[in-house]
C-alpha cells in the first residue's frame, strides 16, 4: 500500500538524521551505479535500467522481473534504487504480512492511476515464495495486462516456489553471491563515506578478513558486523578496529583459515583424509572449520564427489549418488542450510566401506595407453553398418551376447597388445565383494573356460 503518515515521517527522519539508522540502511545505494556486484544485471539496456527509465517506453516497455538470490546480495537494494530513481509510482509489499486483499487493493489503485493520471505503478513484493498458489494467482491479470510492473524477490528456487504462469510472464534474474572483492569495496566505502562511519576508525587487514568470513557473501551481515566492531572500538577510544575488539563485539572467534593460502589446501586435504580413514568426528571438525571460515560450499561439495569415487567407489556405489545429490542441493539452497546437507554427505562417506579399486583401475589403464599399448580394435568389434564393411572383414564373426546363455560371449574384446591384462581388481569390502564374485565368473566365461 501507499506509505502512511507514520512511515513517511520515519523515512523523513532517516534522511534528516541518518545516524539513527543502522549502517546497512545508511549505506544502501541510491542509484544503480552505486550497486556493488551483479554487474551482469546492470548493463546498458538491462531490465533493471529500463525500470528506472533508461531506455524505457515504446511498444517494448520494461517487463516484470523476479529477483532470485541468497540473502544480502542486493534484491531489496535494487528495488529501493528503482523506487528512488523511477518516475513511476512505487508500492512495496511483503508476502510475510500481505495477502490477496492487499494485492488487489494495489492493483485497483494502479488501474485508477494509469487510467486517470497516466501514471505507471511498480509493485515490489518481497519474499514472494511465501505466497500460496492462490495468492500468486491474484497477481496474474495485473502482470499480464501490465497494470503493474512487478519486482518480486525470493531466496527460494523459483521453479519450485513460484507458479509457472507467473514465471512465464516475468523475467527471472539470478543474483550471484557477492565476492570478497565486492564486500571489501562495501566495507571501505562504509568506513570513509559521510553516510557511513566518516573515517572515525580504520580496519586492519586481519580484521577485514574476519569480517569477510563472517559475512559469507552477505553485504548486510558484513555492514552489521562492521558497525558493531566500530562501536566497540570507539567506546574504547581506539583508532582502529582490532581483531580482538571485533571478535568481542560480534562474539565470533576468527578462524585461522586462508581461503587462498596453505590453510585452504591443508584443511581440505585433512577433510578428505579423515573421510578416507573413516574418522567421522575428525571429518565433521574439518568440515566445520571450512564452513565457519566462509569456504564456498560448492568447493566442499566438489571435494566430496571426488572422494565418493576415489575412496568409496564400488564398495558403496550409492556414495556417488549421495555426493552428487548433496552438490545439487547445495547449489540450490546455499548457506546456512547447506551445512546440514554437507554434514549428511560427509558422514555417509566417512562411514561407508572403502575401496580405491575404481581409482586404481583407470590409472592403470591410462598408464598402459600412455606407454603406447593401444593396438587396433579387433576386426569383429569394428563398425559394420556401412557399405563395404563386410569386404574388409569388419564386424564379421561378432557374437551378440544377448543371444547366448547368461548374455556373455567368449570372444576377445581388448586389442592384442593388452589382451589378458587386468586393471580392475575389486576389494572384498562392502558391496564390492559381490562385484568381485561376479567378476570372477565373468572373466572365466570370457576366456572360454
Amino acid at each position: 500500500m501507499e506509505p502512511d503518515l507514520f512511515t513517511a515521517a520515519a523515512e523523513e527522519r532517516q534522511e534528516r538524521e541518518p545516524g539513527n539508522s543502522p549502517l546497512a540502511v545508511r549505506m544502501r545505494p541510491r542509484v544503480l551505479d552505486e550497486v556493488v556486484g551483479q554487474q551482469h544485471l546492470l548493463k546498458q539496456g538491462a531490465p533493471l535500467r529500463r525500470l528506472v527509465g533508461e531506455g524505457s517506453g515504446g511498444p517494448a516497455g520494461p517487463s516484470s522481473v523476479i529477483l532470485w538470490g541468497p540473502p544480502g546480495t542486493g534484491k531489496t537494494t535494487l528495488a529501493y534504487v528503482v523506487s528512488k530513481a523511477t518516475n513511476k509510482r512505487f508500492v512495496e509489499l511483503s508476502a510475510i504480512t500481505a495477502g490477496v486483499k492487499e494485492v488487489r487493493a494495489v492493483i485497483e489503485s494502479a488501474k485508477r492511476q494509469s487510467g486517470g493520471y497516466d501514471r505507471e505503478t511498480v509493485l515490489f513484493l518481497d519474499e514472494i515464495h511465501r505466497f500460496s498458489k492462490a495468492q500468486q494467482d491474484s497477481l496474474l491479470p495485473a502482470v499480464e495486462n501490465r497494470w503493474v510492473t512487478l519486482i518480486a524477490a525470493t531466496t527460494e528456487n523459483p521453479y519450485f516456489s513460484i507458479i509457472s504462469p507467473l514465471l512465464s510472464r516475468s523475467l527471472l534474474l539470478t543474483l550471484e553471491p557477492l565476492t570478497d572483492e565486492d564486500l571489501s569495496g562495501v566495507l571501505r566505502r562504509a568506513l570513509t563515506h559521510e553516510r557511513g562511519l566518516g573515517g572515525a576508525v580504520t580496519l586492519p587487514a586481519d580484521s577485514e578478513a574476519h569480517l569477510l568470513r563472517i559475512a559469507g557473501g552477505d553485504a548486510r551481515r558484513a555492514l552489521t558486523a562492521l558497525e558493531a566492531g566500530a562501536g566497540a572500538a570507539i567506546a574504547k577510544g581506539e583508532a582502529e578496529i582490532t581483531l580482538s575488539t571485533l571478535e568481542e563485539s560480534v562474539d565470533q572467534a576468527a578462524v585461522k583459515y586462508d581461503r587462498d593460502g596453505d590453510q585452504h589446501y591443508d584443511v581440505a586435504s585433512a577433510l578428505i583424509k579423515s573421510i578416507r580413514g573413516s574418522d567421522v568426528d575428525a571429518t565433521l571438525h574439518y568440515l566445520a572449520r571450512m564452513i565457519e571460515a566462509g569456504e564456498d560450499p560448492r568447493f566442499i561439495a566438489r571435494r566430496l564427489m571426488i572422494s565418493a569415487s576415489e575412496d568409496v567407489g564400488m564398495a558403496d556405489p550409492t556414495a556417488l549418488q549421495t555426493a552428487v545429490a548433496a552438490a545439487q542441493a547445495v547449489a540450490m539452497i546455499g548457506f546456512p542450510e547447506a551445512r546440514i546437507i554437507l554434514s549428511q554427505a560427509a558422514i555417509a562417506l566417512a562411514l561407508a566401506p572403502k575401496s580405491n579399486a575404481a581409482y586404481m583401475a583407470i590409472d592403470a589403464a591410462l598408464a598402459d595407453v600412455r606407454k603406447g599399448l593401444a593396438g587396433p580394435v579387433p576386426p569383429h568389434l569394428r563398425d559394420g553398418h556401412y557399405k563395404g564393411a563386410a569386404k574388409l572383414g569388419h564386424a564379421q564373426g561378432y557374437q551378440y551376447p544377448h543371444d547366448l546363455p547368461g548374455a556373455i560371449a567368449a570372444q576377445q574384446y581388448a586389442p592384442d597388445e593388452i589382451h589378458g591384462r587386468r586393471y580392475y581388481e575389486p576389494t572384498r569390502y562392502g558391496a564390492e565383494a559381490r562385484y568381485a564374485d561376479v567378476l570372477d565368473r565373468v572373466r572365466e566365461r570370457l576366456s572360454g573356460e
